[in-house]
């Protein structure tokens, strides 16, 4: 349906894409991957027409409709919610309005009766009498409930008016989707919902996403932008992440024999095409994944960070008390009454429908802010590091450089010993005297993820760390805090962290907490049995 032919672009002299072939097809769904900057909101807009000045070709079959997922929130501020949602089809929408402003004339003429009819019977075979019911549904589905339908969209909070325009996209049935991280914002039910519409859809859909289990669900190849270059590969998420990785190991091992080598290739590849799922995307995956010959695995040039924390002391038996804990914010009570005791081998996820009740509490376990009722009392044994949800008093009229910034938080001031823990977080060379004040936000996250490897805490606190980084540092953080042998209390969108993390989840509720001892998933499937 899309044809990508000799592509090429440049920004301010910089080279984001040289001579890109590929082709997109239905049935499949395309998750495009890069490191931050790489291009990948770029290219989606070269897809969809809005970009123009590049070198090369791209054809899309004029015969199919393509829907784009809108990023300007208040671009349909003068509609209704249900007009938005079908004007993802803006031909079925400028036929209806069209008609009834013909009905709505008070000389209607024989020539408005013949125009009216066309327009009937072409309001019709665009599926015009199932519109509303049909925007209706996906609405729901994303939770956005009916007595909004038919609100101005300007009476929409920020989050509703993100879902409204993802249903747009969605409306009508398209033959092509794109759609650039649109599970932001989002909450689980609204993403389940959107992975099961995607599971069903059989059109071509190209997504950018950071949220690794959403790509994991729908995807059947991955697209990546590594230095200039764009390939497409079969399979997932993770079957790209680990056969990249597996396939830089094997080149590094020139000792391995060839053979050798391609036996563990071809094991590796029937290992990831065993999945039974029944679903739409996972059997073309599997299908794709079982013709996928060694010479078409991903050697991916990309470096990748490394997250590890290792606690200089053992915590002793007492780690953590709270205890009846309340706090109010703006005239709001945010925490009621919130108890728990952390335990020795305790990862708790915390989660919950206000996240400034979850950053409050952060706040008030980090020690900068004091509950209004309760109390927190920590193991005297205990040592925090802390990862705030906005770090900007780090940076922020900050004129030291990435080297003298670490300085501050290390008893050891060597620049070889702080380029150890700079480096892992991909920071190396002249990188280090870059200045903090000019940082961009995932820079900035991974100078504070290697201050809390620096730090030597035996528990870490982390307030939605995975804002602002690209993939395969999520990644690396994910397998640095699975491996950490102590105490971890964190909150993240990122569900595959949260469910290979946690061992615990804990919802702050309006009435205080629910604390359960299980996955998170298993949480869900808890509540949703509940509901």
């Amino acid at each position: 349906m899309i044809t990508v032919e000799n592509l090429s672009l440049q920004f301010g002299g910089q080279k984001l894409f040289d001579r890109v072939d590929l082709q997109f097809t239905a049935g499949n769904c395309y998750g495009i991957i890069g490191a931050n900057g790489a291009g990948k909101s770029t290219f989606l807009k070269i897809l969809s027409g809005e970009l123009t000045s590049y070198d090369g070709t791209v054809n899309v079959d004029k015969k199919r409709r393509m829907s784009v997922l809108k990023q300007n929130q208040n671009m349909y501020d003068e509609y209704n919610v249900m007009d938005t949602v079908i004007m993802g089809n803006k031909r079925l929408y400028d036929c209806g309005k069209e008609k009834d402003a013909i009905y709505e004339k008070p000389d209607f003429s024989d020539e408005d009766g013949i125009r009216a009819a066309e327009l009937e019977e072409e309001f019709s075979e665009l599926g015009g009498w199932e519109a509303e019911s049909d925007a209706s549904r996906i609405l729901q589905g994303l939770g956005i409930g009916t007595d909004l339908h038919y609100s101005m969209m300007t009476e929409l909070e920020g989050r509703q008016k993100v879902k409204v325009l993802l249903a747009q996209a969605l409306f009508g049935h398209p033959d092509i989707i794109l759609l650039d991280e649109p599970t932001n914002n989002l909450d689980l039910n609204s993403v389940v919902w959107l992975e099961d519409f995607l599971l069903d859809y059989d059109g071509t859909v190209l997504v950018v996403s950071h949220d690794r289990y959403f790509l994991n669900t729908v995807c059947t190849h991955i697209v990546d932008i590594d230095y200039g270059k764009i390939k497409m590969y079969v399979g997932n998420y993770d079957f790209w992440y680990e056969s990249s990785q597996l396939m830089q190991r094997l080149i590094k091992d020139q000792n391995k024999k060839a053979e050798q080598k391609i036996q563990e290739l071809q094991s590796f590849i029937a290992r990831f095409s065993a999945n039974k799922s029944k679903s739409r995307q996972a059997t073309s995956r599997r299908k794709l994944l079982e013709k996928l010959s060694v010479e078409e695995m991903p050697a991916s040039s990309r470096r990748y960070p490394w997250v590890g924390f290792k606690a200089e002391r053992e915590p002793g038996k007492d780690r953590l008390f709270v205890t009846d804990v309340s706090k109010t914010v703006d005239g709001v009570k945010v925490l009621n009454k919130v108890s728990f005791i952390m335990g020795k081998d305790d990862k708790i996820a915390l989660i919950g429908k206000n996240e400034i009740a979850i950053t409050t509490l952060f706040k008030i376990l980090a020690g900068e802010l004091e509950p209004d009722e309760g109390e927190v009392k920590w193991g005297v044994s205990t040592t925090q590091a802390y990862f705030p949800k906005d770090n900007g008093s780090y940076f922020d009229n900050c004129d030291l450089d990435i080297m003298d910034w670490m300085r501050q938080f290390s008893t050891d001031k060597r620049e070889s010993y702080l380029r150890t823990f700079l480096g892992r977080m991909l920071f190396s060379n002249d990188d280090v005297y870059k200045k903090v004040s000019v940082l961009s936000g995932g820079e900035r996250v991974r100078c504070m993820i290697s201050k809390m490897m620096l730090s030597g805490a035996n528990v870490l606190l982390f307030d939605q760390p995975t804002n602002h980084l690209d993939l395969e540092s999520i990644a690396a953080l994910n397998n640095g805090m699975d491996a950490f042998e102590y105490n971890i209390i964190f909150s993240s969108h990122d569900h595959q962290l949260t469910q290979t993390v946690a061992n615990r989840i804990i919802e702050l509720t309006d009435n205080g907490c629910i604390d359960r001892r299980c996955t998170y998933d298993e949480y869900m499937h808890i509540m949703d049995k509940k509901d």
